[in-house]
Parts: structure tokens; sequence; C-alpha cells
């Protein structure tokens, strides 16, 4: 940018070089999703070439697959910037040979009824020629519309750090037609209205996203560090916070939701740090007293209603420990959702 700033690139032709990055990214994701895919398995022996949609409606049976997209986006971070690197450290502990790729409900990874890949959006790429948070977050979500469009995928979206979350939740509204149930797990409300005057801050996500139709009901579970400002904006989109002080008086309730019926079901978005950082110590913003990663699996495991896409976010592999732990944490917990996403 300061190279063609300098040259004096006009705004026009700035726009045109821009839309066709754009372009191409989208290209990029679209293509990915009806990506030619060699399929052979020890339970499906298919060695023909498929598009990516459509081996899942070829195998049948499936009336949603959970589907990877990694948004590799850290610049809203207000500390660290490391949740850039977080999707494909996910992606390399999902397969890890250190365990096995079926879920504890019993769900095969490898099968791609349940777990398909689109792979990421190129976010820097994007960047770098000088695309604007504002026209950065409509690729996002024309990215996740993209996946929607090939029936039966839905969307699993790989943080990145929490700004996603807003162009994600208002692109899946828009698809389905309607407001959505989130189910937000968090040790932070993300709901200032402009973080340090960053409106796509990822302390502002939810305001952004509250400001929408986009969702009826909004649940934040695992919240203990919350300003006046985080009470006050909870209240004014009536938002449901369960902080962690009284988790032990609420547990029975969050362990036994039951989401979505009446609109177009349940958005799941899972921050790593929502967990106490005994379980999950990889994370920018370290606050002790968090859930037990059993806890958190209790609340997915135990949710009735139809999820139909859902993000993890803020995994920070450069403040990683123990060869990564974290990240295989945050694997375990895209796992789980995967089998909680697929039918």
């Amino acid at each position: 940018m300061p190279a063609l700033n300098a040259a004096k690139v006009s705004a026009a032709m700035l726009e045109k070089g821009q839309s066709r990055v754009i372009d191409a990214s989208l290209t990029l994701i679209r293509e990915r999703a009806k990506l030619k895919a060699c399929f052979a398995s020890k339970q499906y022996n298919f060695g023909v070439l498929f598009l990516q949609g459509e081996l899942v409606r070829a195998l049948g049976g499936a009336k949603a697959t959970s589907t990877l997209l990694g948004v590799p986006l850290g610049h809203n971070s207000s500390f660290l910037q490391g949740p850039a690197f977080a999707p494909p450290r996910i992606r390399e502990a999902i397969w890890c040979g250190s365990t096995n790729s079926t879920t504890e409900e019993g769900k095969e990874l490898q099968d791609a009824r349940v777990l398909t890949d689109v792979g990421d959006v190129p976010i820097q790429e994007i960047r770098d020629c000088g695309v604007d948070d504002h026209r950065l977050m409509n690729v996002i979500g024309e990215s996740v519309k993209l996946v929607m469009d090939e029936d039966p995928l839905r969307p699993l979206v790989l943080g990145g750090d929490h700004s996603i979350s807003f162009p994600v939740i208002r692109a899946v509204s828009e698809k389905l037609g309607g407001p959505v149930d989130v189910l937000h797990l968090d040790a932070h409300p993300d709901n200032y209205d402009a973080f340090e005057g960053n409106i796509y801050s990822h302390a502002s996500s939810f305001a952004r996203v509250m400001e929408g139709d986009y969702v009826r009901r909004l649940l934040q579970v695992g919240i203990r560090s919350i300003t006046a400002e985080g009470r006050a904006q909870a209240k004014k989109f009536g938002v449901e916070q369960y902080e962690m002080r009284t988790f032990s008086r609420d547990r029975d309730f969050l362990e036994n939701l039951s989401l979505g019926e009446g609109v177009k079901g349940v958005y799941i978005s899972i921050d790593v740090d929502c967990l106490d950082p005994a379980f999950a110590p990889g994370v920018s913003h370290i606050e002790p007293g968090g859930l037990s990663f059993r806890d958190v699996l209790n609340i997915l495991h135990n949710l009735q209603g139809d999820v139909v896409a859902g993000d993890v976010v803020e995994l920070n592999p450069q403040r990683d420990t123990v060869d990564g732990m974290t990240a295989m944490v945050a694997a375990k917990l895209v796992r789980e959702l995967a089998a909680k996403i697929s039918k």
C-alpha cells in the first residue's frame, strides 16, 4: 500500500484491484466447497472423484455435514494477534495420531458426512491490498454463504479472533432467512459498543450481532471478566448472562438447555478462554476461574436443538505450552461441535 500510494495510483484503479482480489478469494472458497476429492476409507470403498458437496450427497443419509472454514484474522485483537495463526494448528491437532478420529458420541470424523474442510479465507492477502474491515467482514460472510450453498454443508469456523463471529452469525441468519439462538461460551461478554474506538474489535463482536435482527436469544456462559459497560450492554440487548460466580447454582439449567425452537436453529460460539487456563493456557487473555473442559462438553452434549453453525476462536498458538496442549483442547472442541452439527 505505501508503494501504491507513493506511485499515486488512482482510487478507482485501487478499488478495481481490491475487487479482483476479493472475487478471487470468494472463488477459491466456492471451488473448495465443490473441490474434487478422492474418498477412500475402510468403511466406504469409493475410488471415484467427486465434487465435495456431491460427495456428501452421493454417500447419502446426511441432513447436515459440518464443514471447516478457517478465518485466520487476528488484527482486531486488543492485546495479542496470535489467533491469526490458529486454524492450521487446530487442523493439525484434529488429525494428530495421538488420538483416534471418533468423537465421544461415536461419530467418525473420517466420514465425509460428518466432517469436510474447505480451507481458509485468505485474510492476509486481502488486507495486503488495502481492503478495510467493513469490506473484509462482508468477504467473510460471503464465504460462509458459499459453504451453505452446498447443501448439506454447514459452516464450522476456525478463528481467528472473536471479531469473526459477527460476520459469520450475520451470514448464517441471512442465509437461513431469520434469526437464530446463540450459545456463547467465553470469559468475556465481547459487547463493548466500540472497544478502543474499533467497532469491529473482538471485544465488540456481540454488540454488532445484537444490533441487527440476527439473533433471538443470546446466552453467554463462563463470564468472569465484565465491566459496567458489559452489564449495561447486556441489559440493553436482553442478553442472558451466566457468570462463573454463580455457575454452581446455574449448572443444572446450563447442562440441560433447549434452544432454537421457533427460530432457524442454534449457533454455538466457543472462545477457548471460556475454559480455566489450567485446561487451556494458550490464549491471549488468561482469566482464572473458568469452566472445566468437562463442564463445556456437558453443556454441548446435552443441548437440545438444531445446531446450524458454530465457531471456535481465540486460540493463540504463540502462547501455547506443553507441545500444543491448548491446540489439542481447541481441536477436541471442534471435533465434538462437528458431531453436534452433523446429522
